[in-house]
């Protein structure tokens, strides 16, 4: 029969799941800083034009009751439906639309990890030794499913899922005080960030990495919006203050290029807003400074000096065909 053969799945088994996906679109955990209370107006945006949007697509990976992949499919950003035969199951379910994420360890549930592509800068100077240096991660939602048992039924049933935040937002601030107008371009760093993110729960990965990113010029001085895992072996659930957290140390860079060529660092020691922030928040560095003699121009008939030239880029290895 032409329907026995067409749709093969809605015959051939009798469990018919119909997932109905909701996002929770936030940037930020607040563990105490109430900044949707308190945000500040001159910031130049509102608390809620930080959260991101929702995904378009959904990845699920079906396991079963020995930890093995049963299934794995597509599904629209609402939804869709799986086919499974009558057994307990374990359902983990993540965005497909990523550009930057790197999976890992996804045959089984407990090592399914994401992490992030490395990167790296030819001017760059590490901030804590060691540390591998990666492009933030874009946009990732979860959710896990420990247990559901599928029985037979005549009819499809309905099951809801929340795909929430594995990936939080920092607002970073660099504030000037003097010599802004001699700044052709900036970047920035954060070091100390966690490397990677566990989809089962959540919690994220005890090694450290160093993120690299660009910064816009503003009135005040320089900013950036960077997408992070959070802190490196957190639970997700409220933070715990505890003396192994206190032992992590986070550095913030930003690297400028004056308009006569010439490089400038500032180096910012930034432990105690990210330790109060572990996942997403609002870092903010004042008293930044370019004097005069560091921004004048070189003395030559050409004058100024073209911010666009090669050399400033980011080094990133794009294989190409043969």
């Amino acid at each position: 029969r032409k329907e026995l053969c067409y749709e093969h799945e809605e015959h051939a088994m009798r469990v018919r799941l119909d997932i109905k996906a909701d996002w929770e679109t936030i940037w930020e955990r607040d563990y105490g800083c109430n900044w949707s209370s308190c945000w500040n107006s001159d910031w130049g945006c509102n608390y809620d034009d930080l959260c991101p949007i929702p995904a378009t697509g959904i990845r699920s990976l079906v396991y079963n009751s020995d930890g093995s992949v049963y299934d794995e499919r597509n599904f629209l950003a609402n939804g869709g439906r799986l086919y499974l035969a009558e057994d307990t199951y374990s359902f983990l379910f993540y965005n497909n639309d990523t550009e930057y994420i790197v999976y890992d360890g996804l045959g089984k549930i407990s090592t399914a990890v994401a992490t992030t592509r490395s990167l790296t800068r030819n001017t760059f100077t590490a901030l804590h030794q060691s540390e591998r240096t990666v492009s933030p991660p874009d946009m990732l939602y979860g959710h896990f499913v420990e247990q559901f048992e599928g029985q037979l039924s005549d009819k499809a049933h309905e099951y809801s899922i929340v795909m929430k935040p594995l990936v939080y937002t920092y607002l970073i601030r660099y504030e000037f005080n003097a010599g802004l107008q001699y700044v052709g371009l900036a970047r920035g760093a954060l070091a100390g960030m966690a490397k990677s993110v566990y989809l089962h729960d959540g919690h994220t990965g005890s090694e450290p990495a160093t993120l690299l990113y660009d910064c816009t010029i503003e009135e005040y001085g320089a900013e950036a919006r960077v997408m992070t895992f959070g802190i490196p072996n957190h639970p997700d659930e409220f933070y715990n203050r505890g003396e192994e957290q206190k032992k992590q140390h986070y550095t913030l860079n930003l690297e400028v290029r004056l308009t006569n060529g010439e490089f400038k660092n500032f180096f910012f020691d930034v432990t105690d807003q990210i330790v109060t922030q572990p996942r997403g928040g609002v870092i903010v560095v004042s008293g930044l400074e370019v004097t005069d003699d560091e921004g004048k121009q070189p003395e030559s008939e050409d004058g100024g000096f073209d911010i666009g030239l090669e050399g400033w880029g980011d080094a990133i290895d794009v294989p190409l065909p043969l």
